[in-house]
């Protein structure tokens, strides 16, 4: 076949027809299905949830802080008896006392040996005072007399004056050995708690030594480490909810705020009035937490189930439209948001709802969720206002 002559300039007729007739039957499925409209199944909603408007609530505000609890004030019990052997010990460790009460007794046969010699000194000068008294004003009144010198009336005078002195000094003496045996008595300075007891029945201890030491009228006290970003916030009177280790729980008062900051940890303590009520679970030394109650404020709040946390931040999905279609869908999307407090199953949302609008935030179902999701919505968004509850 000479193939020049498909590319002649004047093909024949019968070809050009056949090939009009080929190109109509390949094109027109083609053009049939362009036609035609497009079909395929609806969407279907990912899931049913419920939706909530945010709840204005009024909340207290608090402070969460860390610390040990001490004794108010502790009282150290010593020895004032010298060299005296302890006879009696009648307190032990966490024993409640009353001030004045005996707390040991020392061995005092010693000094009230020492205190009976004593008087008997006071009682003989005593009676050398009178005579050189005595002796004295008569030498005295015969004075315009003459029979004696001035010498000699001086010299009794002088006797006299002497005599006195010896008594005063007798008296002095008398009252040591009698403040002795008083302190062969071991009192209690205030009433309190016993915290440490190192008296030792039969030891002889110097004056000086500590034998007790109280919890001055068995008050305790919280002292809370506070940071100095958050120290201006705390004032005297506030308010203060502890619980310590052992699970006890308990109410305080801010009594005042330390004046210094520690330059290692950057913290300061406040230190917290616990009341006489506080329970004997909570023993000082032993750690505890506690809120410090700052103030009330309003609080724009969530149930905890329309939080979602993913990959470290916080999130809620509101409906995109505002509110669901008529077939009761729509879609979601999801807002970064800021949690702050939390009481009970209510999440206080700081920072990322739109401003002025009131959104229809996803409640049940809000874990499950995904950005752009297709929901059916079963309640509507009610905007309501509440207390501190």
């Amino acid at each position: 076949m000479n193939t020049s002559a498909l590319f002649a300039p004047n093909p024949k007729p019968w070809l050009l027809a056949t090939t009009a007739v080929a190109l109509a039957l390949v094109l027109a499925p083609l053009g049939t299905l362009a036609q035609a409209p497009a079909a395929g199944p609806a969407a279907k909603p990912a899931m049913t949830v419920t939706v909530e408007a945010p709840t204005r609530l009024t909340w207290g505000h608090s402070l969460t802080a860390n610390g040990s609890v001490a004794a108010w004030q502790e009282a150290s019990v010593g020895s004032q008896a010298n060299g005296l052997r302890l006879a009696e010990v009648r307190a032990q460790v966490g024993d409640r006392v009353k001030a004045g009460q005996v707390l040991a007794v020392f061995d005092a046969d010693t000094v009230r040996a020492e205190l009976a010699q004593t008087r008997a000194a006071l009682a003989e000068a005593q009676a050398v005072a009178a005579e050189a008294q005595a002796n004295a004003d008569r030498a005295r009144s015969l004075q315009s007399s003459g029979a004696m010198s001035e010498q000699q009336i001086a010299q009794y005078t002088t006797a006299a004056v002497t005599a006195a002195a010896r008594v005063a000094s007798a008296q002095a003496l008398l009252a040591v050995q009698e403040l002795r045996l008083k302190h062969a008595q071991v009192l209690a300075p205030d009433s309190g708690t016993v915290s440490a007891r190192s008296a030792t029945v039969g030891a002889v201890v110097p004056a000086g030594t500590e034998l007790f030491r109280l919890v001055r009228q068995g008050r305790l006290e919280w002292r809370a480490e506070v940071t100095a970003a958050d120290l201006a916030r705390v004032k005297p009177g506030q308010t203060v909810s502890l619980k310590a280790a052992s699970g006890a729980e308990t109410r305080g008062r801010v009594r005042t705020v330390g004046p210094t900051v520690d330059p290692q940890t950057r913290a300061a303590l406040v230190y917290v009035d616990l009341p006489a009520s506080t329970p004997d679970a909570i023993k000082p030394g032993m750690f505890a937490t506690g809120q410090l109650i700052l103030g009330d404020s309003a609080a724009t709040t969530v149930p905890q189930q329309a939080v979602v946390s993913r990959d470290g931040f916080t999130y809620v999905f509101v409906l995109a439209d505002g509110k669901p279609s008529a077939e009761g869908t729509a879609r979601v999307q999801r807002l970064k948001v800021q949690a702050g407090r939390r009481v009970g199953e209510r999440v206080e949302l700081t920072d990322g709802l739109p401003v002025g609008a009131v959104p229809a935030i996803v409640t049940q179902g809000a874990g499950f969720l995904n950005d752009g999701d297709l929901v059916k919505v079963v309640a509507t968004p009610v905007v309501r206002t509440g207390d501190k509850p």
